[in-house]
């Protein structure tokens, strides 16, 4: 393997008539953040839908972990440790949280790891942990963001696509999610980060790219972009 844990390759998604995607390349390196930012429409979850193949794509290759994974089903890269927490959350609502957490879980059979990585999740979420028993549906926005990413989590990932994990949410929750976000990242899971606050996103990243319109239209390290005037002007309201 070259370093990299992923590397997408000229990737394509057309909806109809429209591409969304025009031939988007990047790669995520092992164990680091990857940000994705870019106006709303630009591809970014798009992109993620195609990399977990909620999207089957038009042309362009995916490697993970080295090998080419380009034909494969979601639950073929579930198996092989790339999992993905959608915009939106799509945590199960009629469910307590321990089932969707063990939802998370259901391509594994070790039992004792499954109750050891639910344990986990609730000492990173307390939150959750107060609200096992309690129907998904009646959390906060929050605690339901908290909880899709947790329930990501279960499958013991190598890669973690996210999709705009903060959104809609208030800035203290914020903060918590991007902690979290941090601690997973160093305890060795690579993060693929699709995220409205600009700001936020490449303060975590190693490395960022600029989506626009479906292409890749700038890339650095977040601190480079974070410095660019044109990401300041364009992304960071300056």
């Amino acid at each position: 393997m070259s370093g990299n844990i992923l590397e997408v390759s000229d990737l394509r998604v057309d909806y109809g008539g429209i591409q969304a995607l025009r031939g988007v390349s990047l790669a995520v390196p092992e164990g680091q953040v990857v940000a994705l930012i870019g106006a709303n429409g630009a591809g970014k979850t798009t992109t993620l839908r195609a990399l977990s193949k909620m999207l089957r794509p038009t042309t362009g290759t995916v490697r993970f972990l080295g090998e080419d994974v380009t034909r494969l089903q979601s639950h073929q890269l579930v198996a092989r440790g790339m999992a993905h927490a959608p915009e939106g959350r799509g945590i199960f609502l009629n469910l307590t949280v321990r089932e969707n957490l063990e939802l998370g879980a259901y391509l594994r059979r070790d039992r004792a790891g499954i109750a050891a990585d639910a344990d986990k999740n609730y000492a990173l979420f307390p939150i959750l942990a107060e609200r096992r028993d309690q129907v998904s549906g009646t959390l906060s926005g929050g605690e339901q963001q908290m909880l899709a990413v947790a329930r990501a989590l279960m499958s013991r990932p190598k890669l973690l696509l996210l999709d705009e994990p903060s959104l809609g949410l208030a800035p203290q929750v914020v903060q918590r999610i991007f902690q979290v976000l941090r601690e997973v990242s160093e305890s060795g899971v690579s993060l693929l980060l699709v995220e409205q606050n600009a700001h936020k996103a490449l303060q975590l990243a190693h490395r960022a790219y600029v989506l626009e319109t479906g292409n890749i239209f700038m890339t650095g390290t977040g601190q480079e972009l974070l410095a660019s005037p044109e990401v300041r002007k364009a992304y960071l309201g300056e």
